[in-house]
């Protein structure tokens, strides 16, 4: 996790979003993918840390099936990378904290509760979730006071 929040400091130093993300591979614990929020560099409204680690593991790996993996998250997952990280079959989610606004956990639609969700995995929330509360906070309040 502490190497998610790395990217997810680097995110806010990039003026993106502060969410990082990393994937391990379970077999020797070895990172697979890191990257971080990336939707105003690519002007690409998918470009969130989840999507881009998914696609890096699934190269590196060269497998579209990520069963093997965990992916370590700042923040909640919205439902577009929840449907990601469904259909990568990724085994566990850790994340830090909840995102009440756009959250698709256990927040908002709870993908993986709903019926068109084919795989669940483990999840594991509150992961140094008040470092991630507070770089949130901090970034849209820089961005308040910039307006």
């Amino acid at each position: 996790m502490q190497l998610a929040f790395q990217e997810a400091r680097q995110a806010f130093e990039e003026n993106e979003v502060p969410v990082g993300c990393v994937i391990i591979h379970n077999t020797g614990n070895s990172i697979v993918a890191s990257t971080r929020n990336l939707v105003q560099q690519t002007k690409n409204p998918n470009s969130h840390a989840e999507i881009l680690a998914i696609n890096r593991a699934c190269l590196e790996l060269d497998n579209k099936n990520l069963s093997e993996c965990d992916i370590y998250i700042t923040l909640e997952p919205c439902t577009m990378c929840a449907a990601a990280i469904a259909n990568a079959r990724l085994r566990r989610i850790y994340y830090a904290a909840a995102d009440t606004k756009q959250g698709a956990v256990e927040n908002g639609v709870r993908f993986f509760n709903s019926s068109s969700c084919f795989h669940r995995p483990e999840i594991y929330t509150g992961i140094l979730e008040e470092e991630s509360v507070n770089l949130m906070q901090k970034f849209f309040n820089n961005i308040r006071n910039r307006s």
